[in-house]
């Protein structure tokens, strides 16, 4: 590392701790208050960016002379927003929309640099492809308890990736932080 200052992970998400902690970044979890408005006439993509820079911008409020990291992973299927499934029905209802389909997982990041006067923000758009789910096979996913919380009410990392047939594009990115993103901009401002 080759900065003073500190990192500020603005998110509870133990799926971004663990992919921070897992390239040895040495960070502090600062969660955002920033109400997500999932209903911003935006695309996705422009929608995750959105929400992540508005995540850090919170968090950097109070810690100016820290480096944040700022994210927001959603669901795209058929035209839909697929946010976090926060009850069994919303989970069964996501599963059944996602069968046998490929839908996009986009993951907004932003970073906001104290040195830099611009938040670096970029999109990580990728394919995950669902083999077709019978009920009996989403039902005993939803009764696991790990689709709620998540986007689209599953998380690959977990009993979910028996769910896939396919992924295309960043598995860190689907995961919830694209890491070879995050590389590059700490690359670029000498931050690694």
């Amino acid at each position: 590392m080759h900065t003073s200052y500190p990192f500020i992970l603005a998110s509870t998400s133990p799926r971004r701790c663990d992919l921070l902690k897992n390239i040895g970044l040495k960070f502090k979890v600062v969660p955002s208050e920033y109400e997500e408005d999932m209903t911003l006439p935006l695309s996705p993509a422009e929608l995750t960016i959105h929400l992540s820079l508005e995540k850090a911008r919170a968090v950097a409020q109070n810690n100016p002379n820290a480096v944040i990291i700022g994210a927001d992973t959603i669901v795209f299927c058929n035209n839909q927003l697929l946010g976090k499934a926060h009850t069994p029905e919303e989970a069964k209802r996501m599963l059944h929309l996602l069968s046998g389909k490929t839908h996009q997982v986009i993951t907004g990041m932003t970073i906001i640099i104290p040195s830099v006067k611009t938040p670096q923000s970029s999109a990580s758009i990728n394919e995950v492809t669902f083999k077709d789910l019978s009920d009996a096979q989403i039902d005993w996913y939803i009764n696991s308890g790990e689709p709620l919380g998540k986007a689209g009410a599953y998380a690959i990392q977990g009993l979910g990736g028996m769910l896939v047939s396919s992924i295309k594009g960043s598995y860190s990115g689907i995961v919830g932080l694209p890491i070879e993103e995050l590389y590059d901009i700490f690359t670029q401002h000498k931050l690694w």
